[in-house]
């Protein structure tokens, strides 16, 4: 029975990946080298084709998603993109794809060297000056030599101490006070 009043909608936390994203998968090619030796040209179906472009363009993120859009078996796409050559397509294709994302970020972080926000600036600023080499010490170096000893300092040497602020205890041996147990008792 409605109520009226609505239930408070929650954000979901699953789809929070900006759209035009690469799926995952696409983005997995990118962790396997380019084979040493060059793989001969083998056909590559328009079909898969066409899942390849879905996935790396980010409308589609899942293979059966880009199976069902292009009218492949999910199984069929999953077994095509396990053979060398198409994984070396999809490689390809994510590295382009990669490339212009990159002109369009570096041309992004440009404008927000020009942000009016000073947060917005510095952050992009240290990102660019990072690019080039040029970058704060990740943690701050603090040395300080006080010369402030805590506590006893015991310097067994036989040279003469440094100072004569510190006591030093010598290493010889102080005569041994006699004690008797009956004595105390």
């Amino acid at each position: 029975m409605p109520t009226g009043r609505q239930a408070p909608t929650v954000a979901s936390m699953e789809n929070i990946t900006p759209p035009g994203t690469p799926a995952k998968r696409a983005l997995a090619v990118l962790d396997t080298p380019p084979p040493a030796i060059p793989l001969p040209a083998k056909r590559i179906s328009a079909k898969v084709r066409r899942a390849i472009d879905l996935m790396v363009s980010g409308d589609c993120r899942k293979i059966c998603d880009a199976a069902e859009k292009v009218g492949l078996a999910r199984e069929s796409l999953f077994r095509a993109l396990s053979t060398p050559h198409v994984a070396e397509h999809m490689r390809q294709k994510v590295l382009r794809s990669l490339a212009i994302a990159a002109a369009r970020a570096g041309a992004v972080k440009g404008e927000l060297l020009d942000s009016d926000s000073e947060l917005v600036r510095d952050r992009a600023s240290s990102f660019v000056l990072g690019l080039a080499g040029i970058a704060p010490a990740a943690t701050p170096n603090v040395s300080v030599n006080l010369e402030v000893r805590a506590g006893y300092v015991i310097d067994l040497s036989d040279d003469p101490p440094r100072t004569q602020a510190l006591r030093v205890v010598s290493h010889t041996a102080a005569p041994l006070i006699d004690h008797e147990a009956g004595d105390d008792e």
